[in-house]
């Protein structure tokens, strides 16, 4: 076959047996030239030819025709390239339109505004919009009006997740009551965690001991079942699960029921801790004082809501730390942990939303260099909605008692998996550190961060925290629908945080798959309960 495509490419010879691909040859006087070349080259002349049909195309639109040749394209091309702007036919009228700002009435609605582009179009085609200027002045007002109704309703949906991310959903009730019955009727299920033999392991320090504060009692199961049945020595590690009063007869249930054996599970109440309910403790103070505080300064989700000027992630991050975990000693609790196990050298700190994909004993082999809290940091990485933030993300910068101790661009870093090195902790004052912040921030009537725990970490943990490598932490995956199922799969651990979290029906489903995999959908609770795997 031969294929005639210029003078210098004489024609094409296609050579059968082992696939048109690896013989097509083109002779070029002596020379022959891979199919490739040809491929790249047929490849540049079609875009080339289609470069041509959009400049004329351009030339066509601005009224001039005839502009064919390579001479008339260079003038049209050179300015572009260069960066110049050529003389625009849109008139000037509607750029002065669009940049004025817009009068209280359009704000308002008052005016009559096309509701859709359809009704826009008919306007334009009925000839009511006769001049530029009132072409513009309808375009924009139908801007606003849309851009407000988004805002809104971006809100409303911000607050319906709030509403259902902060209630506790009927199956989580449900399952909570038939395991505190089954503590008062069955013996099994009130037995000694851990049984006596194994009680000095939980202040041996040749263990991998892990801590988990959760009054959530499915999701600490899955926490428990992601980190046992991804250890590479599941007889090494003991799990210590703290729990309110309340939960802890449940919570005792479960994990009577249901061992994780040769692991080893201790569950705990807080009532069991002497020294958290004896004298007076900061953080509950703090506690008290910020509950009255809010209500009366704050309003509540109502006050954050009604903001006409904040955007609406601004809005969403302050209705997400209104969430009742924000305000629960269970999220407090991690402040003292060197008084919580006064004889353990090092514990890894897990938060009941995370899920466990690899085995954590690894991270008692990272060199501390002296610091406290390993964690990961949060300004660096490939997700740019959740790997931006820096300290100027959680405290407020306008006020002088942040913003002469810190610096803005200082890079942050997470809660919800943190190597915690007890023995350097207790050479510190930051425990200290939390409380005097804490009280600071309500003599300034909650204003020197967001609501919540990790922005008085930030300022505790200053300057004694270990960065380490971010496959150990990934965030996001409770707010961040677009991350990636492959990226998810191959972090070590992986953190529902935000709204959106796994137990929910608010959940991300592509990802709510990663959590209910440790949700065993033959247990007689979870199936009593309703609850779906």
């Amino acid at each position: 076959m031969q294929l005639h495509i210029s003078p210098s490419l004489r024609h094409v010879t296609v050579l059968p047996g082992k696939g048109v691909r690896e013989f097509i040859k083109v002779k070029v006087g002596s020379r022959r030239i891979s199919y490739r070349m040809v491929f790249y080259s047929l490849l540049f002349l079609t875009f080339v030819l289609r470069f041509i049909f959009v400049l004329t195309a351009v030339n066509t639109i601005d009224g001039q025709t005839k502009c064919s040749t390579l001479g008339c394209l260079g003038k049209r091309l050179g300015p572009r390239i260069l960066g110049q702007r050529l003389e625009s036919k849109v008139p000037e009228v509607i750029y002065q339109v669009l940049e004025e700002t817009p009068s209280l009435n359009e704000i308002k609605g008052d005016v009559e505004i096309p509701q859709t582009l359809e009704e826009f179009v008919a306007e334009l085609k009925e000839e009511s919009v006769s001049d530029a200027k009132t072409f513009a002045v309808k375009l924009r007002a139908m801007v606003i009006l849309l851009e407000e109704r988004t805002r809104k309703a971006k809100i409303q949906e911000y607050l319906y997740r709030h509403v259902a991310s902060s209630s506790i959903p009927k199956q989580l009730h449900c399952l909570a009551l038939r395991l505190a019955n089954e503590h008062a009727m069955n013996a099994n299920a009130r037995l000694q965690l851990p049984s006596p033999e194994l009680v000095p392991a939980l202040v041996d320090n040749s263990y991998y001991h892990f801590v988990l504060a959760s009054d959530n009692i499915l999701a600490a199961s899955v926490v428990a079942n992601s980190l046992v049945l991804n250890s590479l020595y599941p007889e090494k590690v003991v799990l210590h699960i703290i729990t309110d009063r309340k939960t802890y007869s449940p919570m005792q249930a479960w994990f009577s029921l249901h061992p994780l054996t040769p692991a080893i599970i201790e569950v705990k109440g807080l009532h069991h801790f002497d020294w958290l309910t004896k004298g007076k403790v900061p953080v509950l103070e703090a506690m008290e004082k910020d509950q009255r505080v809010r209500s009366q300064f704050r309003g509540g989700s109502s006050a954050i809501v009604a903001n006409k000027t904040e955007k609406p992630y601004v809005i969403a991050s302050k209705l997400q730390a209104l969430s009742p975990k924000y305000n629960s000693l269970m999220n407090h609790i991690r402040i003292y942990l060197p008084e919580l196990f006064p004889s353990l050298d090092k514990v890894v700190f897990l938060d009941d939303d995370i899920v466990v994909q690899t085995d954590l004993t690894a991270l008692w082999d990272i060199d501390m260099n002296g610091k406290v809290n390993g964690a990961v940091e949060t300004c660096r990485g490939g997700d740019k909605f959740v790997m931006t933030k820096r300290l100027k993300s959680y405290l407020n910068f306008s006020h002088p008692l942040i913003s002469q101790n810190f610096d803005p661009d200082e890079c942050a870093w997470a809660y919800g998996m943190n190597i915690f090195d007890l023995e350097a902790w207790r050479k510190t004052d930051i425990s200290k550190t939390y409380d005097y912040w804490l009280q600071e921030n309500l003599k300034s009537d909650l204003s020197l961060w967001q609501l919540g725990t990790l922005p008085p970490g930030l300022i505790a943990f200053h300057g004694h925290v270990k960065i380490i490598d971010p496959f150990w932490h990934m965030l996001g995956l409770g707010y961040q629908e677009n991350t990636s199922i492959a990226d998810a799969k191959s972090a070590g651990v992986i953190h529902f945080n935000g709204r959106a979290k796994p137990w929910l029906d608010i959940a991300f489903p592509q990802l709510q798959k990663l959590w209910t995999k440790y949700v065993d959908a033959s247990d007689k609770f979870i199936k009593s309960c309703h609850i779906r795997t």
